[in-house]
Formats: C-alpha cells, structure tokens, sequence
C-alpha cells in the first residue's frame, strides 16, 4: 500500500485498541434472520457535509503538510509522477477529473476461484462485484452512467469518529460532499487530496485530510489461490497528525445483497417485491459472520428450492504475530443511515454511537442489507495507523463460513495473499517481460498481454508437462485457454460476461475476438503446436459459416480402461476410486468442474492439485467447444491465415504435416442460411412512398437440425452429447465427416469465390450480418458486400495455392462441394464464351452476363448448402493439385479483376469524390427490377427473385486500407505511397494525430446500421477505434515502414505514449474507442472510453513480436533443414531515451542493451554498441547458453539447425545474446 499502509502500526509502535463486544448480548435481534431491502438508490441531491456531527473544528495539520510526510512519488517541480514507486498509475484528484471505468483481472490463479470487480474514479472505487457472472452480485451490478452516481453512496463508506484531545470530529473519507472543484481557482484548499493507484492486479485509493490529521487507504484485490472466492479490501486509517487521536470506525458496504439464483434482473424490475426472500442469518451465536442469503429462490412454480449459498463478511484489524479477532458487523442499514433512504448521510450513526448500534437489537427482513465492519475506540499516536480487512464473498452453505474463518484469521494471512495477488500477475506476465530504456513502454507490454489472455484465454500447458513434447508429438500434452471471458463491462453493458468461479476459471467467448486475440499464442507457448489452428478450422462449418461463442475445450475418456487407471493414481481409497472413476466415464469434464465434484462428492484425492489435473487430462482426449449464438458474421473466417502464419513462423518444417495429415471435422450449428429466394423482400422505403428490395430475416432457427442434436441426448444425464456439435454422414451408423486442413481452407475459399457480389467485388454479407465493423448492421438488409472479407479471401487462396504448388498433394472433399465447384467453373467458362469485358467507364447498373454470372454461381452455392443442409452423402471427390492450383489461379485472376472494379468504383462521401487512391471498404447493391415469387417472410411481406442490380458506394472506412495493406505489404513503394493517401484523406484526425475509423458519415442514410446512430466521434462513428487503428499501425511495421511506424507510436498514436490528462485512464490500459476531434464536446477529445478488452492487444503484441523477433524466427534454409534468426526493429530510443530519466541498460563493455523473454523463458539481450535503430537487421553473431551454462558462439546471422531445434524445444536454453 502507499503512505504508511502497514499493518496497525509503524516502527514497531502499536496504537490502543480495545476489542468491541461482539454483540453475543443482544445484539442480535431474537429472530434467526434479519435483513435489510433497497432497490435502486436514488441520489436527490448531493449535500455535502464536512462532519455528520455537530462537532468543533479539530486542529490537524494542512494538506500540504500532510502530503509531506506521506510517501508519495513526487516530481521535482510538486506533482504527482504518473506511476509511483510501484509502478502503478497514479490518478490525482481522481474523483474530480473526467470519469473512467475499469475492472480488476477476476484471475485467482489456477487453483483459485475468482469474483468479478468493476470501479469507477468515484466514491471509493469498487462500484460492483460478485460470482460467475452480472446476475450473481454481491454489489448490484449498475452500467458505468449510473456507476458514477452511485457508487460514492452505495458503495464501499468509511464513516470515522474521532477525538483528538478536547477536539472531536465525524467525517467520511472520499464522500463526495469534500471532493475537490479543479474548475474553481477559488476552490477551498483544506479540501482533501485524493489518489487513485491502478496496479496489475489491484486498485488503491488514498485520502490525505490534512483538516483532520487523516489518511485514509482502501485497497482492493481478489484473494489468489484459494478454495473459495472472495473480494478482500484492506482499509488503513493513519494518523497523520501531531497528537493522539482516537477513532470510532465503520467500514463496508452500505448495500449488500444477499445470494438467491440470478438476482440482477429482480433487482433492476422487481428490486421491492424480492426483497420479501431477503434475510441475514449466522454462523453462530455473534455478529462476526453473518450470511446473507434469500429463504428460496423467488417463484411461484410448484417446485420450490431452498437456498442453500449465501455471501458474507468477515472483518479484523490486521496482525502479524497473532491469530486476528473478527470484528462484529453492523447488516440493520437504518442503524446507519436512518430515514436517509439515498444513503446520502449516515443520520442513524449521527444519533448514536458504534457501541450503541451494537449493543441494540438490528434488523433486516424486507429490506436490502448494509456491511460494516466496526471498530470502536482504537487509539493511535502519531504515524501510527490500523489496517480493517474485509472479506467479502459467497459460500455454498452457511456451515462454510466458519471454516473460512480460520483461514483467514491466520497470522499475517491477508498480508501475504496481498502480496501474492501481486506476485500471481506478475509471474503470469513474465511470458513478454521487456527491458528496455522506457520503462512506460516496458510495463504496457505486460499490461497488454495480460489483457490479451483475458480476451483470448493464457495458453497453459497440462497433461504430460514434463519433457518439451508438443501438442502435436505427445496425445497426453493438453492445450487449456485458462482466464478468458466475452469483454463484458460497466461500459459494455450488453455484454454477458462469465468468470467461472472455479479452479481453472474461464469463460466463453465471442469467436471473432477469440480468434484474433490467441494469434500469437504459439508465439509465446511454443509447445502448444498446431492447437490454434486445428481448433479453429474444425469450427469451419459446411456452409462456410463458423458459430458466435468459444467456450473452453472439455475434456471425455473414450476409453474406459484409462479412465479407471487414471482414477487409480490420484485416489486413496476404493470408494473414491469407485467414484471417480464413475465421473471420468459419464461424460465430457473441465479442471475446474472436477475440483468441485470432489468437493461435493467427498472423493479423497492423495495427488496435488497439479498432479491430479495433468494425470487426468492426459488420459484423456480434448474436444473443442463452441455455440452458435444469433446470426453469421462474414469475418469469422478471415484471421485463420494469420493463424497458420504465426504457427508457420515457428513450425516452418511442418507446414506439410499440418495440411494433409490432420483429420478435422465440421460444426454443426442449428441455424440455417435461407436461399435468396426468402431473404430478398420487398417492403416501404423510410418515407413510405415507394418500395425497395432489402434482404432481411437471413437465417432461421431449424427445427429439423435441433432435432437432430436432440438424438444425441442421454436419458440418464438428461445432457446432450458432444457428438451433436459435429456434421456427420447419415443413418444410425453415420458417424463425423472429416476432412484434412486443406481441404477445409479449399471448401472455404470456393464457397466465399461463390459469394461475391454482382460486380465481382466485395463478399455478399448474406448470412445477416455484417464483418469486423459490426456497427454497419444494416449493410446486409442493403444487400451489402465487403472489400475487407474480399482481400482475406485473395491471401487465403494465394496460401491454397502455394500449399497445393510445394507439396504437390490431391485434398479429398466432399462430392457435394465439387459439384458446386463444377457449376462454378462452367459459369466462369460462360462468362468467358459471352466476350465480356469491363468497360474503360464503368456504370452503376450490373451488366447483364456479370449479373446472369453472379446468379447462376449464387444458385450453385445455395443448391450446396441444401444438399449438406443437415448431413454429408460421405461420398468424396479427390482433387489432383495440380488441378486445384490451376482453378485457385483462375480464381485469383477474379478477385484481381474485382479489385480493380472496386477501386475505379471507390469511395463517396461528403467532402470525398473518390479521388483519395484510399481502398474502398463496403458497397450496397439496389435490386432495379424483381419479380414476385410465392414466399412470404415472417410478417407477411412478399419475396422477389432479383432481375438486375445497381452498386452503391459509401464512404471511407479505415478497414479498407488495412485490409488492402495485407495483399500489398511486400511492396513498399505501394505501401508508402497509400500511407501517405490515408495520411492526407478523411480518415486522419489531424487535432489528435490519429486515425477515423471512418470518415464523416454525414449524408448516409440510417438504413447502414448503428454507426450513423451516434454522434460523430462518439462510439463507431468517425471515432478513433483502437483496435483498427492498431491493425493499421501493425500493417505499417509488417510492411517494413519502419519510420512511419514509430513515428506514428511515439507521436502518440500507441499507448503509453499518448497524453495521460487528456486520456483519462492508465496509459497502460488500452480503450476500444477514443472521442475524437468530431465529437462535438471538444473537453473529451482524446479520452479513452470502453476500458481494456480490445482486440488492440493482439495487435500490439503482433508489434511487439515483430519489433523483438521478427517475422519467421524459424526458418527453412535451401536444404530444408530448420534454422534459427533474430530480425529485430528496436528505435534507439528504447536503447536510450534522452527524454526518459530511466537509465539505460548497458553490458560490461559498455554497449546499449535491451532484453526480453522468449517463449517465457529464454532471456534474449541484444548488445548494440552504436546505439542507433536496429530495423529488420539480424545480429552479426549470438552466444547461447544452455540450462547447464555451457555456451555455444554462432559467428554470423543465422543459429544452425540444432541449436535452432534446442531453442525451440525452450527449456535445454537459458540465453541468447546476440550481437550488433
């Protein structure tokens, strides 16, 4: 902690504090239960209130005097550093500046059990916590604009009574009554100074009261490494005085809810008539563990369940040498705040005292609980300070509490979990530890690929962990993506995230973000091998779809003999044996499941932790996991190349393996494309004075499909096999169709070929939604089309193609695909017969043969995707590779000639005439003529058969250049000069030195979707959305504009470099959006909104890999042989930083020095003794030692093959340092 956050005292001084009766006398009111009941605060005014008592002024020192003697990270001119010693953010006057919300991490480590904590710079901090997900609060979960005016109320209060000699005084720390006015220079200077600290893995909060000689630190972590899950703040009282002072104290929550089902929905809708289920009741005779719980689970159904779980808080003054005293807790909310129902004062206090509230009966049936921790009396001298730790979680019975108890009360417990929830994180993000000459630029790294892991999941070895076996040589090596969950928030209300409070906790995740975010992951866990990309193709599904949500892998014993055997080794006894081994047979299990089933079983495990999650899952076999969701996005397929690259870059050697020799097979999900035939529907324009052909209502639920997942329920579990998720062949001896992962990329790549627009352009948004820009939600009703999926679609078949050129290998698809393939390639030679040939001016209106071309292909892929619509024939067509070469060249000859369309096309928009040279993005297509056919849609609205078609364009979006860069990075004359295009278009905001996502969309109609909805530079539109702005600046390093590039970074187009005030938020903490200079307050351009979960992480560390590695580490030489070479691109400003005070690292000669962690664990320094920029240079020659400290000299750029293979196998090295 900051100031003097020890313990209760400070040089060995220890202030008088005497024990409060923990209220055994009558505290407690004679019934069992007691509860209180509150809905949602509603905040009338805000009064402030120096003291809640009539009490004169106490003497104490000023503010200034008080900052003096705290222990605060100063710069020489009087302000605050931006990180303190610890290097943590430092927010001054946090509660006065521009609002932010952010999270803690909800990471507990492996073998602990998280809560989910969101805060705001209000109040004091935390604004909502609780389990599993929104619906089960321990603090009701509030958006982040009513957070704001929340939380300082019901949330986390200290209310303090004090004297100091004949002085007396009441006061609240943080109340929002004494928060400073930055805007008024005559603002009232004995107001308290207030600090905010954001570390990794915890958040501090710090009040310096000089008018009362107070202050005040409340920090909050999630306890790490236990059986239970648990919130823990640790509040410290100092007295930053010159004389004795003695302190009344209540510390908590003024509003706790009890546990009950899913409570977020009752308490927002029916908050008053839930709280009739709501009661405290106790773990024994005292006030020190009370049990917040509903009776049942509120209904009227005839099954009724009684509520077992419950929350508590149990609370002490921290010790070091001795087990602590819990400290009794004041639930009756009307004992502190009377009949103020805003909780805006605390007039219950105001009329009594801590004892008095004690020592009278509390109740709290019907109304929602407070949770305060009271201290009575406790004396402190000068310097001297007392530390109340709270814990604040869920137990599944009440008889649990008391079992915490003991744990907890441990000498010098929660010090040491404070410490280790650091050191957890820490340990955690060692994976990419950097040093450089900027530490700034050092600790967003870590920051950034821990934020990563939380979107994406940490790659974590289990199963056979010993040894340097891969995934891919080993059965018994597992993959687990451990801490993921969907980026759901106080900003990102509408999203439902999930933080499994369990051993191993994880959560689902959106597909898309998922993808993109676990890019790199072999990059840092080289071991798990081609997991990524095998998991991910294998969601590729017949249609050429893919499903909304990731879930973590399970894990099923196929055979039961090893499911015995593997019981066997981690039990004691036959009847645990018995049970376990029942378990591992009936179905698929996670880690963390299985720790619970123990729990609740009574199996006795004799192995540890470790051992018992590794010799389980070896045995096993993993299956991927997902869910269809709502809807088809057209971008889930274009990050798989970036995938098989980044596996490539490590693995060069088994490319061949990979492509032909795996075995994977096709999701099944329960929604089914319609044929345009019942999407195409004629319905009013806006004004309603004519009609338009929109495609609307583009997948349907199938039933028939449900049905057949429902096969596969068994009637004795009531759960439905993981064998329904997969497309299989028909009949009752039908089993999973199968194909190798080229010939899944080859059916994927044909079937986006068949999905081009009418011009050949851009790919049809036809499965109702939209890609990466999923704001433009209504581009599909538009009969849209995107450039962006059109470029994957060239670099994926350009990969096809070469795999087909090197290897020389047939692919066997399924027949159902070739005859789509076939009608494909007789409409290209129909096209080609018709003598068509662009124009050298283009039209709007389609031509005739290309629209006849787009519609017999169209067909084609529709009569496909009903002839597999629920099953594989299981007949297959082998496709010789030299065949499949030439149609992929003809193809690419296509996608060539659209591209060219679409940049004579371009773009439009207000202030843009399509002469910017700047990729166009998106295009709209208006059906001219249709003719009526017998459907109806949903509502009654007759379906069309589309006669002839006519482009629309729209403005620039950022994604068209970042797209367009990937099929041009080789070229850097191309890529300079479209740089320099987007630099001087509509897509640069020249105020903040950063790029639009789009450029102004004034003009558009509202028919494209959400983006137009919001005030420009607010949300998607014309804002600066981090992450495309980071895909940009990753293409600009990729292409080799290495000047443009940190340029670009250190201007402050990449955190941390950008202006701390006017971001609003740790520079280590990425935003999904920026405001920017289009939004029409200019006081919040520049800030930072939508806090952390971006996919701007994968992107910085796909930059962060490339400034440090390089592109393709490994390689294959002409022989074929793998080798081994660094090609940095370092600036010599992260070598020496003139405008850091950081010193810079140097080497015993003298020579400038940067390191950094390979694979985790392979510590790679490279020695520049000019100090100039290193850009995509290999060392001259490298020394690498060995885990036994031998050392082997490489005189030249390039590590030969078998060191190479050493330093990919990770553990046989301990450094490389290589040599400028």
């Amino acid at each position: 902690m900051s100031g003097n956050g020890n313990s209760y005292q400070k040089n060995g001084g220890v202030g008088v504090y005497h024990e409060i009766p923990n209220g055994a006398e009558g505290g407690m009111s004679s019934k069992k239960k007691t509860m209180i009941g509150a809905g949602v605060v509603a905040v009338l005014a805000i009064v402030g209130y120096f003291g809640f008592g009539g009490s004169s002024e106490p003497t104490g020192a000023s503010v200034a005097k008080v900052m003096e003697k705290a222990d605060l990270n100063v710069k020489a001119n009087g302000e605050l550093k931006l990180f303190d010693k610890q290097k943590r953010f430092v927010q001054e006057d946090y509660d006065a500046v521009s609002t932010f919300a952010s999270f803690l991490p909800g990471v507990a480590g492996y073998f602990g059990k998280p809560v989910w904590a969101f805060y705001v710079n209000r109040g004091q901090g935390i604004s909502t916590f609780g389990t599993e997900s929104k619906d089960y609060p321990l603090l009701e979960f509030n958006a982040a604009n009513k957070a704001y005016q929340l939380t300082p109320y019901i949330g986390f209060r200290s209310f303090v009574r004090g004297s100091r000699g004949s002085t007396s005084f009441q006061s609240e720390p943080f109340t929002p009554s004494r928060s400073r006015n930055i805007l008024d220079e005559n603002d009232d200077p004995s107001k308290p100074k207030r600090i905010l600290y954001v570390g990794t893995n915890e958040l501090e909060i710090q009040e310096l009261d000089g008018v009362h000689g107070l202050t005040t630190n409340a920090e909050y972590f999630i306890m790490p490494e236990e059986n239970y899950a648990a919130l823990v703040r640790r509040a410290t009282f100092t007295n930053s005085g010159d004389s004795e002072v003695t302190l009344d104290i209540l510390d908590g929550l003024a509003k706790m809810e009890p546990a009950g089902g899913m409570l977020d929905g009752m308490l927002k809708n029916m908050g008053r008539t839930v709280e009739g289920w709501f009661g405290v009741y106790h773990a024994d005779d005292t006030l020190t563990m009370p049990f917040y719980k509903l009776s049942t689970e509120p209904s009227d159904e005839a099954k009724v369940k009684i509520e077992q779980e419950g929350h508590y808080l149990m609370a002490f003054v921290e010790t070091e040498d001795k087990e602590a005293t819990l400290l009794p807790i004041v639930f009756d909310t009307n004992k502190v705040f009377g009949k103020s129902t805003s909780l805006e004062s605390p007039r219950g206090l105001q009329a009594s005292s801590v004892q008095e509230i004690l020592d009278n009966p509390q109740y709290g049936d019907a109304k929602t609980s407070c949770a305060f921790a009271a201290v009575s009396q406790v004396t402190l001298q000068p310097g001297e300070n007392i530390t109340i730790a709270s814990v604040y979680g869920k137990a599944h019975h009440i008889d649990r509490v008391p079992e915490i108890a003991e744990i907890i009360k441990a000498p010098g417990y929660i010090q040491e979990k404070a410490q280790r929830a650091k050191t957890l994180i820490n340990n955690l993000t060692a994976s990419v530890e950097t040093n450089t000459a900027n530490p700034l630029f050092d600790g967003a790294v870590k920051q950034m690929f821990l934020d990563n892991s939380l979107r994406g999941g940490m790659p974590t070895i289990i199963g056979d962990v010993e040894g340097t076996k891969t995934y891919d040589e080993d059965p018994g090596v597992k993959v687990f993506h451990a801490f993921s969950r969907i980026h759901g928030d106080l900003e990102r209300d509408y999203n439902a995230f999930k933080i499994e409070p369990a051993f191993f906790s994880q959560g689902p995740g959106n597909y898309r973000d998922v993808a993109q975010n676990r890019r790199d992951d072999v990059a840092f866990t080289p071991r798990m091998g081609s997991f990524d990309v095998q998991q991910f193709l294998s969601f590729i599904q017949a249609d050429g779809y893919e499903p909304l949500t990731v879930e973590a892998v399970v894990y099923q014993f196929t055979d039961s003999a090893k499911a015995a055997e593997a019981a066997k080794a981690v039990t004691g006894d036959p009847k645990s044996e018995d049970t376990l081994t029942k378990v591992l047979k009936g179905g698929p299990f996670r880690p963390g499941q299985l720790f619970d089933l123990m729990d609740l079983l009574n199996i006795t495990i004799t192995a540890s932790n470790e051992d018992f999650v590794n010799t389980l899952v070896a045995g096993a076999e993993d299956f991927a996991m997902a869910v269809y969701g709502q809807g088809y996005w057209a971008d889930h397929w274009d990050y798989y190349v970036d995938l098989i690259e980044a596996y490539l870059s490590i693995y060069p050697d088994e490319e061949e393996s990979l492509m032909y020799d795996t075995s994977l097979r096709y999701f099944f999900s329960t929604a089914t494309v319609k044929p345009r035939s019942q999407k195409y529907i004629l319905t009013l324009t806006f004004d309603g004075k004519s009609k338009h052909v929109q495609q609307l209502e583009s997948t349907y639920y199938d039933q028939d499909k449900a049905k057949e997942q429902e096969a596969f329920r068994d009637q004795n579990t009531g759960l439905i096999s993981i064998d329904a998720n997969w497309q299989r062949t028909p009949g009752t001896s039908g089993t999973a169709f199968k194909s190798s992962a080229l010939a899944k990329l080859f059916l994927l790549g044909s079937i986006k070929f068949a999905m081009r627009d009418a011009w050949g352009m851009g790919i049809e948004y036809e499965g109702g939604r939209p890609g990466w820009l999923d704001s433009m939600n209504g581009l599909p009703g538009m009969v849209g089309s995107g450039m962006p999926e059109t470029y994957e679609l060239y670099l994926l078949l350009k990969y096809v193609k070469s795999v087909f050129d090197k290897f020389d290998r047939p692919i066997i698809i399924p027949s159902e695909l070739w005859k789509m393939v076939n009608t494909t390639e007789a409409a290209l030679d129909e096209l080609e017969a018709s003598g068509y040939v662009d124009a050298e001016e283009l039209t709007e209106d389609v031509p005739e043969e290309l629209f006849e071309y787009w519609d017999v292909v169209a067909s084609a892929r529709e009569n496909y995707r009903n002839d597999v619509e629920y099953y594989f024939s299981g007949n297959t067509t082998t496709v010789d590779a030299k065949d499949g070469s030439k149609m992929i060249s003809r193809w690419l000859d296509q996608i060539e000639l659209g591209m060219k369309r679409a940049a004579y096309f371009t773009t439009l928009g207000y202030g843009d005439d399509g002469s910017s040279g700047v990729p166009a993005c998106f295009f709209s297509y208006e059906v001219t003529d249709w003719a009526l056919n017998k459907n109806k849609n949903s509502v009654g609205l007759p379906c069309v058969n589309a006669k002839a078609m006519k482009v629309g364009r729209l403005p620039m979006f950022l994604e068209g250049p970042v797209r367009y860069m990937k099929t041009i990075q080789d070229d850097q004359d191309k890529m300079k000069d479209l740089y320099q295009r987007v630099l001087k278009s509509g897509l640069r905001d020249t105020e903040l030195k950063m790029y639009f996502l789009s450029a102004t969309l004034k003009g558009q109609t509202y028919d494209i979707g959400r983006q137009i909805a919001f005030a420009p530079g607010w949300l998607e539109n014309q804002s600066i959305w981090m992450h495309m702005s980071y895909k940009y600046y990753l293409q600009l390093i990729r292409g080799k504009l290495y000047e443009e590039f940190f340029s670009e970074m250190k201007g402050g187009g990449i955190l941390p470099f950008m202006d701390a005030k006017t971001y609003g938020r740790s520079l280590m903490e990425c935003s999904s959006f920026i405001a920017s200079s289009a939004f029409p307050d200019p006081s919040i351009h520049g800030e930072g909104f939508l806090a952390r979960l971006s996919g701007s992480t994968a992107e910085f560390m796909s930059m962060w890999k490339l400034m440090f590695i390089g592109p393709t580490p490994f390689y294959l030489n002409k022989e074929g042989d793998v080798e081994f070479q660094l090609v940095p691109a370092i600036p010599s400003w992260l070598f020496e930083d003139p405008e850091s005070d950081s010193e810079p690292i140097r080497d015993e000669d003298g020579s400038l020095t940067v390191n950094f962690k390979l694979f985790a664990h392979i510590v790679v320094t490279y020695h520049n003794p000019s100090g100039g920029d290193i850009y995509g240079e290999p060392p001259k020659k490298y020394k690498v030692t060995m885990a036994d400290d031998s050392e082997i000299d490489i005189d030249g750029s390039v590590i030969p093959t078998d060191t190479a293979l050493e330093i990919r196998r990770v553990k046989p090295v301990k450094s490389i340092d290589a040599y400028y």
